[in-house]
């Protein structure tokens, strides 16, 4: 199960994950995303990961694409926070807070 909020201002839209970010929910949040993207494309994007619990090569894959696009990925834990610096390629980022 994943939950997705959607928490939005005037110039920026924070998707927070909280769950299991794996099989056919990686594909409901990455149709969540594109909407977003397609209906405010030019604003500061965010991803809060702290409440992902579980996450698997699809959801992997998603979140690295989703950085590529300039998304910043916001972790805590120990999971969630190794799993961010092998996609943003900083080996401090957990240390750093997200």
């Amino acid at each position: 199960m994943l939950r997705v909020t959607l928490h939005e201002t005037s110039d920026s839209v924070t998707v927070q994950f909280e769950g299991k970010l794996v099989g056919p929910w990686v594909q409901e949040a990455e149709g969540c995303w594109r909407r977003c993207l397609a209906e405010r494309p030019n604003i500061v994007r965010r991803f809060d990961l702290k409440g992902v619990t579980m996450i698997d090569a699809a959801g992997k894959a998603f979140l690295t694409a989703a950085h590529a696009q300039g998304t910043t990925l916001i972790s805590s834990g120990c999971l969630m926070r190794a799993v961010v610096a092998e996609i943003t390629g900083d080996p401090f980022f957990g240390s750093k807070g997200g």
